[in-house]
C-alpha cells in the first residue's frame, strides 16, 4: 500500500482516497509574470511523478494545477511593460509550457486560469461572510477574520499567539486582527479596468489565497485527497486555504497534504538578492533536460535541494551510464502496462516508491538494472529497465544520439556539434592507422580524444565514439 507523509499530521500514514481508485490531485502552479525558475522545475518533476505513478498503480486520477494570473506583481509588471495583464501572462504561460514540455512533464488534466474563476471564489467569500467568517474593512477589503476559526495553524504548527508575536502577518489599520488576510480587495485608483471585477462588495479583485480554494473545489469537489505545493507555500498560503475552504464549505478540505523541499544553490538559499537565481532555460543551456529531471529525483521530495553544476555534471555522468547500457535496436515493450510486478527488481521499485515517493531508492535500482544488462545483454532486461525509468519519465531519448550528444545543453550542445566532423574523420584517421599497424598513432589519437571527452568503442561493427 502507498503510503505517504501527510505534512498536517507530520507523518506517513496509509494512503486511502476518498473514493476507491479514484485520486483528486491539486497542485498551486505558477504566477506567470516571469520566466520559472529551478524550484518550479521542482515543482513541476515532483508532482509530474506523483502523478504518473499513481495512474501506473491502476488510480484514475484528475489532475488540476492552477495558473495564478491576477495578483500584485503581475499588475505592476504589466504596467511597466506598457501592456495588458491578459498579453503579458499568456506570453509567460506559453514559455512555462515549453519548459515543462523540455523536462518531460505531462500536462494536468486541468489548468484553470485564476481570472476565470472569479464568480466562483465571489460565491465562497459570500458564503464565508454568511458564516460569520469574513467581514467588510473601512478600505472596502473584505478580510477572513482567523480568529473566529478554530485549529488554525494546525498545517504549519504555530499557534495564533506565536504567530503574533512573530510578527508574520503585516498590520493593516483596517484589520480587526494583524493576522486577518484579505479575501476580496478593493479597487484601487490607476489600477488596470481589466483588473476590477464588479461584486457585491464593491468593484475589485481577488485576494491570492481564494483563487486556489475556488478553483481546486471547483474543479475536484470540496473534499481533495492531495493537495501538493513547495515548502514555501505551507504558510500562509495553505494554512488560509483550509481555514477558508473549511470555513465556508462546511467539511474537510484536503486529506493528504504534500511539500517539496527547497532548493539551494552551493548551500544558500536561491535568491534574486544573493545573485544564485536561475531560470530553468538557463540551466538548460548547460545540461540537457533529462539530466536536470534526474538530478531533481536523486534527492527524496521532502528534502532539501542542493543545485551546483558539479551535481548536474555528476548527474548528466550518471544518466549517460543509464543510456550506455540501452541498444539503439530495441523492439520490445517498455510500457508500464507491461511492468511485472513480482520481479525482483520491479518489487524492489515498488516498495520505494509506495514508501512515500522514494526515488532515490527506485533510482539505484534502476542502475542496479543497467549494470546486469551491460554483462548480459539480454533484451527482456532492457524493457524491464526501460519500463521502469519511463515510470520516472526518464530513457526517453534515443540511446545513440543520447550517447553521442553527451546529453549536453542547447548551447554546449550547439559547440559540440561543430566537432562532430572533426571526431568522425579523427575515428576514421584511427581506424587507417590500426589497419597500417601503427599503433602508436592509433593510441594517440585515442588518448587525444579522450582528452576533449570522447570516448572511442571498439566493436565487431567496428568503432563507435560517445561523449563522456
Amino acid at each position: 500500500m502507498l503510503r505517504l507523509h501527510n505534512s498536517l499530521t507530520r507523518q506517513k500514514e496509509d494512503f486511502v482516497p476518498l473514493e476507491p481508485g479514484r485520486v483528486r490531485m491539486y497542485v498551486c502552479g505558477m504566477t506567470v509574470y516571469d520566466y520559472c525558475h529551478v524550484g518550479h522545475a521542482r515543482v513541476l518533476v515532483v508532482f509530474d511523478v506523483v502523478q504518473r505513478w499513481l495512474r501506473a498503480t491502476g488510480y484514475q486520477v484528475t489532475y488540476v494545477r492552477n495558473i495564478t494570473d491576477i495578483d500584485d506583481k503581475i499588475i505592476r509588471r504589466a504596467v511597466e511593460n506598457g501592456e495588458t495583464l491578459r498579453a503579458l501572462t499568456s506570453r509567460f504561460i506559453g514559455y512555462m509550457h515549453e519548459d515543462e514540455r523540455s523536462l518531460g512533464v505531462q500536462p494536468p488534466d486541468h489548468e484553470p486560469r485564476a481570472t476565470d474563476y472569479v464568480p466562483q471564489m465571489l460565491r465562497l467569500i459570500e458564503r464565508l461572510e454568511g458564516n460569520g467568517y469574513a467581514y467588510r474593512a473601512a478600505d472596502g477589503d473584505v478580510n477572513f477574520a482567523v480568529r473566529r476559526f478554530e485549529g488554525y495553524g494546525r498545517l504549519s504548527g504555530k499557534s495564533l499567539d506565536d504567530l503574533r508575536a512573530g510578527e508574520r502577518v503585516s498590520v493593516a489599520d483596517a484589520k480587526q486582527d494583524p493576522l486577518d488576510f484579505v479575501l476580496w480587495k478593493a479597487a484601487k485608483p490607476g489600477e488596470p479596468d481589466e483588473a476590477k471585477w464588479g461584486s457585491p462588495f464593491g468593484a475589485g479583485r481577488p485576494g491570492w489565497h481564494i483563487e486556489c480554494s475556488a478553483m481546486s473545489t471547483s474543479l475536484l469537489g470540496d473534499t481533495i485527497d492531495i493537495h501538493g505545493g513547495g515548502a514555501d507555500l505551507q504558510f500562509p498560503h495553505h494554512e488560509n486555504e483550509i481555514a477558508q475552504s473549511e470555513g465556508a464549505l462546511g467539511c474537510t478540505f484536503v486529506r493528504y497534504w504534500m511539500h517539496n523541499g527547497f532548493v539551494r544553490v552551493d548551500e544558500e538559499k536561491m535568491s534574486k538578492s544573493l545573485c544564485n537565481f536561475f531560470t530553468i532555460r538557463e540551466v538548460l543551456q548547460k545540461f540537457d533536460a533529462e539530466v536536470v529531471r534526474l538530478f531533481i529525483l536523486r534527492a527524496h521530495y521532502r528534502s532539501p535541494l542542493n543545485y551546483s553544476d558539479a551535481h548536474l555534471e555528476d548527474a548528466r555522468a550518471s544518466l549517460l551510464r543509464l543510456y550506455t547500457a540501452l541498444s539503439p535496436e530495441f523492439r520490445g515493450d517498455a510500457s508500464a502496462a507491461a511492468i511485472a510486478w513480482s520481479g525482483t527488481h520491479e518489487r524492489r521499485f515498488r516498495e520505494a516508491m509506495d514508501d512515500d515517493f522514494n526515488t532515490p531508492v527506485a533510482l539505484s535500482v534502476l542502475f542496479e538494472l543497467a549494470t546486469e544488462l551491460n554483462r548480459s545483454r539480454d533484451p527482456a532486461l532492457e524493457a524491464r529497465l526501460r519500463a521502469l525509468a519511463g515510470v520516472l519519465g526518464l530513457l526517453a531519448k534515443d540511446p545513440e544520439e543520447a550517447r553521442r550528444g553527451g546529453l549536453l545543453g542547447s548551447d554546449a550542445a550547439q559547440d559540440a556539434g561543430a566537432d562532430d566532423v572533426q571526431i568522425g574523420q579523427a575515428v576514421a584517421a584511427r581506424a587507417a592507422a590500426k589497419k597500417a599497424r601503427d599503433f602508436a598513432e592509433a593510441d594517440r589519437i585515442r588518448a587525444e580524444l579522450l582528452a576533449r571527452g570522447v570516448i572511442l568503442e571498439d566493436g565487431p561493427a567496428g568503432t563507435t565514439w560517445r561523449r563522456g
